[in-house]
């Protein structure tokens, strides 16, 4: 199987509107699977794409996504410098393009006949700007071959597992960088702490010296701040739980789509072996008629000719008789 013709049937299909995605999918896997068994299979294969990554693969089919994109290397490098003034600048660049495109999607979806909802439009978002932060997942949003929405979580790679709908075709499309990208925001360093909240050591040896006093003051203490980084490390977790019942989710939704599709599949060509059948049973019913009608005149036909016969040997009879009386 060639994969880059996979490829360019996946983009095809993923540029018709998602409510018409099935259909014009079992279309196209009818056309291959004369020539292309495997193909054909592998086309029944493709999912069919969120609403966003439906607009995000518009976007891609007109070039739109390419300087977003090209940013991404720019913001990297100036976050990494640490470069206040070159990373605002760039904030606020990334702001506009970002609109701009999200703006014109939405412009494409309505084209197209299928306007789409403010939460698309924020998935949509989102998927732009994880395409700025990680270069997979920019090589990803430009494929053209994107299923469901991106999101840049942190310090994390871009979750692109089961992203596209042909993952061999986008080689850089992968996760797992020795280099993860840096987060588009400006990176908060520690602060130093001030004179005024150092421990006062002559403080501490009166509170160690009146006990009732260090009662007094353990009372009075507020509780201890929570460990941040404990508290990232829980929510990491966190995210990675939700992130894998929401993988899984996915996945049982496109099991169930997928069977449900086989068994539309399936009754369309039952339903098309019933309607052929119905008219090949309409014309038998037709021909017997013709059948018996034809019978009918033959069996008339055949009648006539029987009594024809019997005049006829009659009037033999009747002829050899007078010749006979002749005769004597």
């Amino acid at each position: 199987m060639d994969i880059d013709t996979l490829a360019d049937d996946a983009r095809a299909l993923l540029l018709q509107p998602p409510v018409d995605f099935v259909r014009e999918r079992t279309a196209r896997q009818r056309e291959r699977r004369e020539d292309d068994r495997e193909l054909a299979t592998a086309i029944g294969a493709i999912r069919k794409p969120a609403p966003a990554a439906w607009v995000v693969d518009l976007l891609a089919h007109d070039g739109a996504l390419d300087e977003a994109v090209e940013m991404g290397p720019a913001l990297r490098q100036a976050q990494a410098d640490a470069d206040p003034r070159e990373i605002a600048t760039l904030r606020r660049r990334r702001s506009s393009v970002v609109r701009a495109l999200v703006q014109a999607g939405a412009a494409l979806a309505e084209d197209a006949g299928h306007p789409v909802t403010p939460t698309v439009l924020d998935q949509v978002r989102a998927t732009i700007e994880a395409a700025m932060a990680d270069p997979h997942a920019g090589a990803a949003a430009r494929s053209g071959l994107l299923v469901r929405p991106l999101e840049s979580a942190g310090f994390d790679d871009v979750d692109l597992d089961g992203a596209l709908a042909v993952q061999d075709a986008v080689p850089d499309a992968w996760s797992g960088s020795d280099a993860p990208p840096i987060p588009i925001e400006r990176a908060r360093r520690p602060r130093k702490p001030s004179r005024a909240s150092r421990p006062d050591p002559t403080a501490a040896d009166r509170t160690a010296a009146d006990p009732a006093t260090a009662a007094d003051q353990a009372d009075s203490e507020p509780a201890p701040a929570a460990d941040p980084p404990a508290a990232r490390r829980a929510a990491r977790q966190a995210e990675t739980t939700a992130r894998t019942e929401s993988r899984d989710a996915d996945a049982a939704l496109d099991a169930a789509t997928s069977e449900l599709e086989a068994a539309e599949e399936r009754r369309a060509d039952r339903q098309h072996t019933v309607e052929r059948l119905r008219a090949e049973l309409e014309r038998a019913a037709t021909d017997l008629e013709d059948a018996t009608a034809h019978l009918e005149r033959l069996e008339r036909v055949r009648d006539d000719a029987e009594t024809a016969s019997d005049r006829a040997r009659e009037v033999l009879a009747a002829a050899q008789q007078h010749r006979r009386s002749l005769g004597r």
